[in-house]
């Protein structure tokens, strides 16, 4: 037992010696275990829509955990109870024991919570409420605080994130900042910027509501889009802020040169997207997703990022408005939705790949294997789901296809792509295979509906057509309610019942009002 224990610790001994070398030579040791240089590997949830039930949040966050994520930042806007603020909350807030009982669940992950609350722009979900909207810069377009009115702003959001903290034990706080395009709008703030620039006016108030957040004992993390086009006075705000600079396929330093922001001694962390702009219920631009981990996070790594969060973006965040006398605001609705979350783990498998590996990542060669390991696949139906997943997305702009002759063309050139995809069986995991299928049959059905709506559009359109039109919309609308069947089947408990019905309403709204429209012609 003595010799063989002797035996054991040498041979030990010599494998740590012969691993650490070949580590070493390879980088490995270098770039550690956490991520291949990443300290910080995170994901980012988007709850401005479709709201996840606190069971869909653990079940989402065990997915997270089992791929070695470490952080959460959590957007919860109207969903979270705020106390003093409780005006804010909407119609699908949690309960303050369903936070405290998901961080702490997330916590026994090892995964760090970072609560997000928007502080400047995207505030149309607080200046929406009338006890509010003296903070806003313009009367019509409420998505930004005016930065003019600090004494206010300082007050609202001190309790805000003093909310925040104790329901959090993260280090960090994300403050926003993104895309605050109204800077400069208004009379005073325009002179403001006439006086000492819009990059001033932007980090006096940064600056505030960071110092808050460090008063509180936590750190500022900052969307980096802003500071980085207005960088002049970007050494003003506290050196314990962290910049993250989104990055969603574009050429780097998209927004400004960050090079020199990380001279000055700032961290930054980067963001690529599982769901940005122009993805929507009908079309999802899987090939710039793909493209854009393959590119972005090893740039990020060689740059000396610290962190990477993964964005999910439910909407753009952009709103319409239903208007009272003087712009109160009766009601609001996004102009665009996404897929639901539940549909996209290949994306996050990919994800998790490319924070893993420092050698180049290759999406055909991950989406073949992915589909033959999670769905069973053999090798032509594992080409098929590469083929609908690498397809070219084509956009329908003002009636017309970006590059098809016309929507017809358009409609047969997907069917080439969907056909072949709803009829593969996976052996597996057929559930989320599902999701692929029903997003073809959206994207089909949408295009569908858009023939029709050409036909109404064209030139040759007379009002004794209307008959025709409207017998190819009620057979549009019937397979609508067998597809609203399927999405609420595979994303029931996911989002909660009511908003279910509602992303179905949303979806055929603009085939209701065409056939409205046409049925007084009948």
């Amino acid at each position: 037992m003595t010799i063989k224990t002797g035996i054991s610790t040498g041979l030990k001994f010599g494998l740590l010696v012969c691993c650490l070398a070949v580590m070493l030579s390879f980088g490995v040791y270098a770039q550690g275990s956490e991520s291949a240089g990443f300290p910080v590997k995170g994901f980012h949830l988007d709850l401005r829509i479709q709201v996840m039930t606190p069971e869909a949040l653990k079940s989402f966050t065990d997915q997270l955990s089992e791929m070695g994520m470490n952080t959460l930042v959590m957007e919860w806007e109207g969903t979270y109870p705020f106390e003093k603020h409780a005006t804010i909350s909407n119609e699908y807030s949690y309960t303050r024991e369903e936070i405290l009982d998901f961080v702490a669940y997330c916590e026994n992950l090892g995964i760090d919570v970072i609560p997000l609350q928007q502080s400047l722009g995207h505030v149309e979900y607080i200046l929406r409420n009338p006890r509010y909207s003296h903070l806003k810069e313009d009367r019509k377009d409420i998505s930004q605080i005016c930065p003019m009115k600090s004494a206010e702003s300082k007050a609202l959001f001190t309790d805000l994130f003093s909310d925040l903290v104790s329901t959090h034990d993260s280090d960090f706080i994300h403050i926003g900042g993104d895309e605050t395009k109204l800077l400069g709008h208004c009379p005073v703030c325009a002179a403001r910027v006439e006086e000492v620039g819009k990059s001033k006016l932007f980090v006096d108030h940064m600056k505030m509501i960071a110092e808050i957040v460090i008063d509180l004992g936590k750190k500022p993390v900052m969307w980096a889009d802003i500071i980085l086009k207005y960088p002049e006075a970007a050494e003003e705000l506290p050196a314990e802020t962290i910049f993250i600079d989104w990055n969603y396929g574009w050429r780097i330093n998209h927004f400004g040169n960050i090079s020199d922001l990380q001279e000055k001694g700032f961290v930054f962390w980067g963001a690529p997207s599982i769901r940005c702009h122009p993805d929507n219920w009908f079309v999802t631009d899987w090939p710039t997703h793909f493209k854009n981990q393959k590119e972005f996070i090893p740039y990020a790594r060689e740059a000396g990022y610290e962190g990477m969060i993964m964005t999910s973006w439910s909407t753009t965040g952009v709103y319409g408005f239903t208007w009272d006398v003087g712009y109160d605001v009766i009601d609001m609705v996004q102009i665009r939705n996404t897929y639901p979350m539940s549909g996209f783990r290949v994306l996050m498998a990919s994800y998790d790949q490319t924070l893993d590996q420092s050698e180049v990542f290759d999406p055909e060669t991950f989406v073949l294997k992915y589909a033959k390991e999670r769905f069973g696949l053999k090798k032509q139906d594992a080409a098929t789901l590469w083929q609908f997943l690498s397809v070219r997305p084509e956009l329908i702009a003002n009636g017309k296809p970006q590059w098809s002759e016309s929507v017809s063309q358009m409609a047969e050139k997907y069917a080439a792509v969907r056909d072949p995809l709803v009829s593969v069986k996976p052996n597996k995991n057929e559930e989320e295979f599902d999701h692929f299928k029903l997003m073809a049959d959206l994207r089909m059905h949408y295009l569908d509906f858009k023939q029709v709506e050409a036909r109404y559009n064209s030139e040759i359109y007379t009002p004794d057509q209307a008959a025709g039109l409207l017998s190819e919309l009620d057979r549009i609308l019937a397979e609508a309610k067998a597809l609203d069947a399927r999405f609420t089947e595979l994303n029931k408990g996911f989002l909660y019942d009511s908003e279910l019905q509602e992303q179905n309403e949303l979806r055929v709204q603009q085939i209701h009002v065409l056939y409205d429209r046409l049925a007084k012609l009948k």
